[in-house]
């Protein structure tokens, strides 16, 4: 007996296309079944080879399952169809500063998913961690809910940007087999949690269009403009952190150029590499308290 196929998913392809395209001339939207990572594919269509010409354009590639995704420090990102969105966005990009890009995205993708307003009071339940994750806020604690990698080429004086993101639109559990480097330090959480009516097509067409028009606007105005927005989701502000590198300290937010500014003993550090990984530290245990 054959295995049934699987229900189609209908991408809303012609919907971001008529939305987009007044906006990044020559903009094109592709959905592929399977790919080894949306990122790696996008890179290796602009650098082209020797049989294919580089292909610089506008383009927003979607896999509904990818075989080697990819997170920030070369991490695995786990997807599965339908219970993830895995895309990535490419397009000619000429910022004067890059420092904050990747802040820029998940600003953009945390407000499309819940407009918040500090006015409004209380805290928004989507966070931000710097410098790429997206963390929600659950009743047994944070859980990571996006990530994003943001990566860049440039070919004959064209610099492109390539922002993948991958979204859990529902928890996908961890590989047991995996060794343990791979684990993350924050368990997996799923967008449904908080819009139970979301799935990855809906979640796919509420974020690209006001993402394109904050990566525009970051190419016109840097980081500094998004400095307050960041402040009211950044789950690390004024906590204990720890750098890649065992130094210590208190996180003290973004500063204007989407440096991560830590109080350690030597003073204030900015931390503007995306290749140091910065960790909360967990408390220690109420004195007298026993440990469970």
């Amino acid at each position: 007996m054959s295995t049934p196929l699987p229900s189609p998913i209908r991408w809303p392809a012609e919907a971001l296309w008529e939305a987009l395209a007044p906006l990044l001339p020559g903009f094109t939207v592709e959905v592929l079944p399977e790919i080894d990572s949306t990122n790696t594919e996008l890179m290796r269509r602009f650098r082209g080879s020797s049989t294919a010409e580089p292909r610089p354009e506008p383009l927003l590639l979607v896999a509904e399952q990818q075989t080697a995704g990819r997170g920030r420090l070369g991490r695995q990102w786990q997807s599965r169809r339908g219970d993830s969105l895995t895309f990535s966005l490419g397009l000619p990009l000429a910022p004067t500063d890059w420092s904050g890009l990747s802040l820029v995205a998940g600003i953009s993708v945390a407000e499309s998913l819940e407009p918040f307003t500090p006015s409004q009071g209380g805290k928004p339940r989507i966070g931000l961690k710097w410098p790429n994750d997206l963390w929600l806020s659950t009743s047994q604690g944070e859980r990571k809910l996006a990530g994003i990698l943001v990566e860049t080429a440039s070919w004959e004086g064209l610099r492109y940007v390539v922002i993948g993101i991958g979204i859990n639109i529902r928890a996908v559990a961890l590989d047991p087999a995996a060794p343990a480097t791979a684990v993350p330090g924050v368990p997996p959480g799923g967008l449904q949690e908080l819009l139970p009516e979301f799935d990855a097509p809906a979640v796919l067409l509420r974020i690209i269009p006001p993402l394109v028009q904050a990566v525009q606007a970051f190419e016109r105005f840097g980081f500094a403009p998004f400095q307050a927005r960041f402040a009211a989701r950044d789950v690390l502000a004024g906590k204990a952190v720890q750098l890649s590198d065992g130094t210590t300290g208190t996180a003290h937010g973004a500063g204007e150029n989407g440096a991560l500014l830590v109080h350690t003993a030597a003073g204030m550090k900015e931390i503007t590499s995306s290749e140091v990984s910065v960790r909360p530290v967990a408390a220690p245990p109420a004195q007298g308290a026993r440990p469970c």
